[in-house]
């Protein structure tokens, strides 16, 4: 089944800023123990998909529960970070599962990359004219 991409707008992370803050943002629903409603970073340089640690606790996780660890890199590499497994909604398109990287800090948003956001889902960016596309793998 292919379905047609859904439009997002840049949003401004510091208003302050104007048009140099403008983020691909992305408002999604996780699916935990508790449905949370957020938006994430849809960045395709980042490497894994990261959870913010008060997140993960908001959708149930246990983090003396999650033992499988992943070695974050950049200005996270010092933070202890355990892979869990949920499904997510992005607009009207269908559940599906996403791994992440659940981050033992709140000093990150939450980061859609290429493991495995990238691997589900195509996007096509369009900066210049403050939106981008976003579509389930065919």
């Amino acid at each position: 089944m292919s379905f047609l991409p859904q439009r997002f707008s840049y949003v401004a992370r510091d208003p302050s800023l104007g048009q140099a803050s403008l983020a691909p943002m992305l408002p999604l629903d996780l699916i935990g123990s508790q449905p949370v409603t957020t938006t994430g970073l849809v960045d395709s340089g980042a490497a894994i998909n990261v959870l913010p640690y008060s997140l993960g606790l908001q959708l149930g996780f246990d983090w003396n529960k999650e033992t499988r660890t992943v070695q974050l890199s950049g200005n996270l590499a010092s933070v202890d970070a355990r892979i869990v497994v949920l499904s997510a909604v992005v607009g009207s398109f269908p559940p599906v599962r996403l791994a992440w990287a659940w981050a033992q800090t709140d000093t990150v948003s939450v980061i859609l990359g290429q493991v495995n956001f990238f691997m589900e889902f195509d996007v096509c960016f369009f900066r210049s004219q403050g939106w981008f596309d976003v579509r389930p793998k065919p």
